[in-house]
């Protein structure tokens, strides 16, 4: 089909029945604000600021402050799994989301005390439950932060390796990575992949500068960390050398469409454009939803409109989120095969609007 039309030829409720997955994003940057402050209640934990402002963030850094503070306000099963849980109705009832990868960060939870097992059968019992009433599937990505020791990476690996969950499919890296090279983490990606574990890692994102993420990270995650798929990599474009090496290896970049520092959302759309158009393989994601005031229709609606693209990229959008996902290969064909039902169907309707 063209992709002639205008953005705005594409109806927004079409859009936002368009089957969707999201791989790309942070179970602490899904909190509903009421869900929030009803936890901070709870632990009696002051808010940095007004609910209203909360997620209004001076910079890249301030919202990594906020992140942690959010996740210091989860601290049993069932917070977890309410966390889990809400995370994807939120990302059915408004955008379709038929699977989801969900990150969460081990390490923000041992100075409160919690427990690997507790944060993973909340988040399981979350996600089962979820899957039962919305039908939509999901897994769990275990990720470490650049930001904190590496004993403590370390610490939270011998939980992920040691204490097997059938849900917990991957591990991955993020943080600032001004913070940590991939070569720091080499080893412990390592043994991740020895156990049978997938791995992405966030690179090259343009809220951070060149020198702090330069192009060779990419080639570090790839090679040192062993990574199949990459989450972010706008940077990336800066080196063309490191771009056709992505290129040629085919990963998969998970990039995300709307930023927390505002002022740089220009530059994240036009990041991702430029990944599209240079042929690497590219599914669009909400990386902290609740916390940057978006979800998945409104992503694709906000690139589509800023890279003035139509349906036709929407779809192709749609179908690399199922390609790219860690579902076993049995039910990765199967979501495929159900996206390509449903988008034939939501075809007819385009053509029947021309």
């Amino acid at each position: 089909m063209s992709d002639a039309a205008s953005p705005a030829q594409v109806p927004a409720g079409l859009l936002a029945r368009l089957p969707k997955v999201d791989l790309h994003f942070h179970m602490a940057g899904t909190l509903r604000p009421a869900t929030l402050a009803a936890l901070a209640r709870k632990y009696d934990l002051p808010l940095p600021r007004p609910l209203e402002t909360l997620y209004t963030y001076r910079d890249f850094y301030d919202f990594i402050d906020v992140l942690r503070i959010a996740a210091q306000a989860i601290r049993v099963s069932a917070d977890f799994e309410r966390v889990a849980y809400e995370a994807v109705e939120d990302a059915v009832r408004s955008s379709n989301a038929r699977h989801v990868e969900m990150s969460f960060n081990p390490q923000y939870f041992m100075p409160t005390g919690v427990a690997y097992r507790v944060q993973v059968e909340g988040l399981a019992a979350g996600l089962r439950a979820a899957r039962q009433d919305f039908g939509c599937s999901g897994l769990l990505i275990a990720s470490l932060d650049r930001g904190l020791p590496l004993d403590s990476a370390g610490h939270a690996m011998d939980d992920i390796v040691g204490q097997r969950c059938d849900l917990v499919v991957g591990v991955g890296l993020d943080g600032p990575e001004r913070e940590g090279p991939p070569a720091k983490f080499a080893a412990l990606f390592q043994r991740a992949g020895r156990a049978g574990l997938r791995r992405t890692a966030h690179v090259c994102e343009d809220n951070q500068t060149l020198e702090e993420a330069p192009p060779s990270n990419v080639e570090a995650c790839i090679e040192l960390l062993g990574c199949d798929r990459l989450d972010h990599g706008y940077n990336l474009l800066a080196s063309e050398d490191a771009l056709c090496r992505a290129r040629e290896r085919g990963v998969y970049f998970c990039v995300c469409g709307v930023t927390s520092v505002a002022r740089r959302q220009r530059q994240r759309i036009d990041g991702v454009r430029r990944m599209v158009d240079a042929g690497l393989k590219v599914s669009l994601n909400t990386d902290d939803p609740a916390m940057f005031h978006t979800d998945l229709a409104h992503t694709y609606a906000t690139v589509l409109e800023g890279c003035n693209w139509g349906w036709a990229q929407a779809r192709a959008f749609s179908l690399a989120g199922v390609d790219a996902c860690w579902l076993d290969e049995q039910a990765r064909q199967s979501l495929r095969h159900d996206f390509e039902r449903e988008i034939a169907l939501l075809d007819n309707e385009m053509a029947s609007m021309d």
